[in-house]
């Protein structure tokens, strides 16, 4: 069973007092200490950005680590993601993500990761990764298609609601054609897919939705049931 958990925004270094979505992450590993190991590629590795990581993760029933690309821990990089159960990007410079792992051959390491059944999870950067395509900042201060590694079909846009040209240029990108249609989430929505299918939308906002955006003859925009997290959360394993 092949799971990608794609983050539109929050956890831990968005909403460091709501650990919502980064508890139904770790919840959804078989193992009841899972090995979860943090990416920060995309950020150049930041310091800050890793501190951050393990002053959440450090404080739950986990084992985290980190892999830094700048600072490897060990020559075989394979062996040391392949033993994880969760692996967990940050948000950053998609472009830059993606040149640094393919010139590492982490693209292909994390393709073998989903293909044996460790989740791959992520934020922003970390989110749109997984898709075909993706929109992005990445190369200055407009909003462009990228494309990805292309494990789930179509496109992703995060951030939705929280930066207010993200809505506009994602369906004017879909409907000049420069993107494929895909699935927007906003700040705090998780979309947890389970092979190419969604298995559940989920948030740790109570009114933070995720999006189907297509294009026929208009743009068409269908909100996906988004369960809250709050209230009572149970997770709920497959």
């Amino acid at each position: 069973m092949k799971q990608i958990i794609a983050l539109g925004g929050g956890g831990f270094s968005m909403e460091p007092d709501n650990p919502l979505l980064d508890l139904y992450i770790l919840s959804q590993s078989p193992n009841k200490t899972p090995k979860i190991c943090f990416l920060p590629t995309a950020s150049g590795d930041s310091e800050n950005y890793i501190q951050r990581f393990y002053h959440f993760f450090r404080n739950q029933n986990c084992v985290p680590s980190h892999l830094s690309l700048f600072n490897p821990p060990t020559r075989d990089l394979e062996g040391f993601l392949l033993e994880k159960d969760i692996i967990y990007v940050g948000g950053g410079n998609t472009k830059n993500l993606l040149a640094l792992w393919k010139e590492w051959g982490i693209d292909e390491i994390l393709k073998t990761a989903w293909q044996q059944g460790i989740i791959l999870a992520g934020i922003s950067a970390g989110a749109i990764c997984w898709f075909e395509e993706g929109v992005t900042d990445s190369f200055g201060d407009a909003l462009e298609p990228i494309h990805c590694l292309g494990f789930l079909k179509g496109s992703n846009c995060p951030h939705y609601d929280g930066e207010k040209d993200r809505r506009p240029s994602y369906q004017n990108l879909i409907q000049t054609n420069r993107i494929k249609s895909g699935i927007a989430a906003d700040d705090g929505v998780a979309i947890h897919y389970v092979d190419q299918t969604i298995k559940e939308v989920i948030s740790s906002r109570p009114y933070a939705q995720a999006y189907r955006v297509t294009y026929e003859d208009r743009v068409k925009e269908e909100t996906i049931y988004t369960r809250y997290l709050g209230e009572g959360f149970e997770t709920s394993k497959i």
